[in-house]
């Protein structure tokens, strides 16, 4: 697989939101606006991780641990690609992924999908095992922790072939089932058949 076609991890759990945001993004790459939102989030990531920096790891359930912030990983036999927010290595050789969310929201299987999209890349890239994972809300200042299983380890090969599978054909996808996140899209005009 060519390096232009590893996905995004962050694409995973965009397609598994909405299936066209992946279409606007890839087939219609010149329209995809920069919103409030999102800028919010950049924001957010970067104050969170200076605070982080002088956190112990208690809301990891960690006593200890060495912290890896921005860890790339890629893979051409997963077709993916992803910075995760931050790494910790345990002192047993465990490895935990933390995503930051400017989020309320619980662990929805957007999420999770990311988080195990993460996991495969990490044990690919350290040869460690990766069985769980958080996700911390930074408006909540709370981690929610997320095992990695091997239903959500199969997903992603799933996903990352109907990704390449829609992008390969080009073809318009059916909306999202859960339209209440529309209004807030980046691509709310595009798509005149839901809002």
């Amino acid at each position: 697989m060519q390096e232009t076609w590893l996905l995004e991890v962050t694409d995973l759990k965009q397609y598994v939101c909405c299936p066209r945001l992946l279409y606007y993004r890839y087939c219609l790459p010149d329209v995809r606006p920069l919103t409030y939102s999102m800028e919010v989030g950049i924001q957010g990531h970067r104050q969170e991780e200076e605070k982080e920096l002088r956190r112990s790891l208690q809301k990891y359930q960690l006593e200890q641990g060495e912290r890896l912030f921005h860890f790339f990983a890629a893979s051409g036999t997963l077709g993916i690609k992803g910075l995760i927010d931050m790494v910790i290595i345990t002192p047993s050789q465990e490895a935990i992924i933390v995503d930051y969310k400017h989020s309320e929201q619980k662990a929805g299987p957007h999420f999770k999908l990311q988080l195990a999209a993460y996991a495969l890349l990490l044990e690919e890239k350290l040869q460690i095992p990766v069985q769980r994972g958080f996700l911390y809300s930074i408006p909540l200042r709370k981690a929610e922790e997320v095992s990695i299983t091997p239903a959500l380890r199969k997903k992603v090969s799933q996903v990352t072939q109907e990704i390449h599978h829609l992008l390969e054909k080009e073809d318009f996808p059916t909306a999202t089932r859960t339209p209440r996140r529309c209004p807030s899209c980046e691509f709310r005009r595009f798509c005149n058949d839901i809002v």
